[in-house]
This record gives structure tokens, sequence and C-alpha cells, in this order.
């Protein structure tokens, strides 16, 4: 359907488009005897935020738990180089921004920003909260074209309300695609093109370069209706984690994974994950060891990867790890991430959630040394297949 005006966005209700498991139609995701969702797997285990922060303080307090030496060199942060034009766009291009946003330039033109926030905290306030040890490598004035913006969830390391308010400013036709429950928070926001979706839903997005319009329906297909057409399909699809902007909130609003085939190419976002819950160990015991090797894990990777995939790219989180115990359901390790890379079958991976801010207490270089690490004991190459790379760095696929 086409936009009735340049604030305002028709659409069909999404729909199953794509090939999706057998259980689906049963929505176990989504909590029966009350508000919200849940991760319907054996590989979860739930947490009283309460209890984890009396934990981490706790663990401060006695020095058992110590936050990680920020001092630089840490990461190397240069200026972006975006393509200016669509017409420029012929191969698959991805920008790293920082943490877990990604700039990615499809074949054809589409641009695609996923999880953006170019604030200094990640927090609900501007004086307190988790500062960037590394710098913003660009501002959105600088995103020479924004078509979609894909949220993953509501935590404050995702979703900016800053961001969100320049980003409509800067960027008016901007569609902007979210899990279950977050339509409202942008309505509320003053933002009208935005589209919720449930896992596994997926809609046909077709852009009319001459007149700007988007339209999005649940009937067509990637291929364009015209010459001038740039289409794409967008699928809203599993991963294992929570949301909450306060504490009143938790699970009510989904989060979620995101898939965008457009131009030929096909990208995997995971966003924010945990791949299978750990107990509390010693620090020099593996739990990938013997002992700890058949922990279930989440079972929605080999489900995105057989339904779903191959994908030409995945951007996929590796940082926020540690304590390990505590962490381990929703924030994947290197040696989660080298797994879910497996499974959601995707060629080529960047890493993400790492280098940005502080959120939890493993040394900040640490997670690209264990990815080479996992790489290796999974029998992949090191470097070149699942690679890290500079913030403000580009890559062509």
């Amino acid at each position: 359907m086409a936009a009735a005006a340049l604030y305002t966005f028709t659409m069909s209700k999404p729909a199953t488009l794509g090939a999706v498991p057998n259980d689906s139609a049963a929505k176990k995701h989504h909590n029966k005897n009350g508000k919200g969702f849940t991760n319907p797997w054996d590989s979860w285990r739930d947490f009283n935020p309460i209890s984890l922060m009396g934990t981490m303080v706790g663990g401060m307090v006695t020095g058992k738990t110590r936050w990680p030496d920020t001092t630089p060199p840490t990461v190397t942060v240069i200026e972006p180089k975006f393509l200016a034009t669509r017409e420029e766009s012929t191969t698959l291009r991805a920008t790293w921004l920082g943490h877990a946003c990604y700039y990615v330039e499809f074949p054809g033109g589409l641009r695609v920003l996923f999880d953006p926030v170019f604030e200094e905290r990640c927090s609900p306030f501007s004086f307190m909260g988790p500062k960037r040890y590394t710098k913003v490598p660009c501002h959105i004035k600088d995103l020479p074209i924004v078509d979609v913006v894909a949220i993953s969830h509501s935590h404050y390391d995702h979703l900016s309300h800053p961001t969100i308010l320049e980003i409509q400013k800067r960027h008016p036709k901007a569609q902007f695609v979210v899990g279950l429950g977050l339509k409202k928070w942008f309505n509320d926001t003053g933002i009208e093109n935005v589209v919720e979706m449930d896992w596994w839903d997926d809609v046909d997005l077709t852009m009319s370069p001459t007149s700007g319009e988007k339209r999005i329906s649940t009937t067509s297909s990637t291929t364009p209706t015209s010459s001038s057409d740039i289409t794409a399909r967008i699928s809203c699809l599993p991963c294992q984690h929570i949301s909450a902007r306060s504490p009143f909130d938790k699970a009510h609003t989904l989060w979620a994974s995101w898939a965008i085939e457009s131009g030929g190419k096909k990208v995997w976002f995971g966003g924010d994950t945990g791949y299978r819950a750990v107990p509390e160990l010693p620090k020099d015991v593996d739990d990938y060891g013997p002992e700890y090797a058949d922990l279930p894990h989440c079972p929605a990777f080999k489900e995105i990867g057989e339904l779903r995939g191959p994908f030409d790219l995945g951007l996929i989180p590796i940082g926020a790890y540690d304590p390990r115990w505590i962490m381990s359901p929703m924030h994947a390790n290197p040696f989660d991430s080298a797994n879910i890379f497996v499974d959601t079958k995707c060629k080529r991976a960047m890493a993400i959630h790492w280098g940005t801010w502080v959120l939890t207490t493993e040394d900040v270089l640490e997670p690209p040394m264990l990815l080479k690490k996992a790489m290796k004991g999974k029998g992949l190459p090191e470097t070149g297949v699942f690679d890290v790379c500079d913030i403000g760095e580009s890559r062509d696929f």
C-alpha cells in the first residue's frame, strides 16, 4: 500500500511468507497467563533483576567483581565512509558504528540501520549510566540515506529515545520495524512509520526512488514491480533475550533478531541473544568441557538457518558475557557466537555487541581473542569468515 502522506504509513497486517517451524502456530513465546513474552526453551533461565543487581554490587564490595580497564588504546575508531548515492551500491557493504549498531548498504540501493544508539550513555539519564569508552564514529547527520531502522529490543543500549528522534528529524521517511508491543513506544514518541511484528512474521517492502514512497504488503514478492523499484523482504525471527525500559515492564515487549533480503543479498542481525544457560563454575572450568557439553542450547538458531538461511552476512553478538553464570541465558560469549554462526548458516559474519560500553566484567579486548579460539575449536578459519573490525570500518561481502 502507498503511504498516504510523508509522515504516515499504511500497511496490511504482517504475515508468514516464508518457511516456519512446525510448532510456530502454538506461539509458545507468548505468556499464556499474563502480559508479554517468554523464552520457551530449556536453554533459558529466568532471573530477578533486583537479585542480579545485588549480586553484582556485592561482588564489587567484596572485591570479587572488578570492572575492566578502559584506558586507551582499546578498540580503534575511524571515520566511516558511506556511499553517497544509491547508484553506488553494487555490493553488500556493512559498516560497524559501535556496539550493536550496523549500517548496511544493499546492492541496488536499500539502506538499513540496525539498533542505532549515538548517545554517550546507554541509560535513561544523560548524566549517569554506562558511558562510552570508545567515541561515536559519526553522527546521524552523516548518514546519507536511511530507509529502514530495525530494532532488536527495548534495552537502552539498543533503543535510544534521542537517537530515534534525530533519525525521524533527518530521515522522516525511514520505516521502523520492531517486535510486538514496541509500536506504542514509537507512537508516543510521535513516530507513525513503524511496523510491529511477531517471530516468523514477514513483510515485503517496495520503494519507488522517483516518488520516494514506501509500500508494504504481505502478498507481494521481492521481485521489483518496475525496473526502478527497490524491494526487500523483512523477517522478524527469534532470539533468546529479554526486554525492559524500567523495573516495571520486564518482557512486556518482544525481543527479536532480523533477516533482510534485498538486491540478491541476505543479512541476519542477531541483535542481542544468549545461547545456553550455564551454572556457576570456577573461573578455570570450561563450560563447553565434557561435563557441560550437553547443556541445552537454544534451538531457534538452527531453525533460522534451516528455514530461512543461508545468509550472506550475519551480525552476531560476542560480548557482555561475564559473570558467565549470570549473563549466559541472555548474552552469548564467543564460543556461543561461533555455534550461532554455524547454526544460522551464515557464510560470513561480523561481530557486534562489544567494544563500546562496559556492561559486564570481561576485559574489553577479550571477546575478539576468544572468538579466534572458538572458531579454531570448530575447525573454522580464525580470520576471514567471522571477523571483528574497527569501529567505523566498512566491509564488502
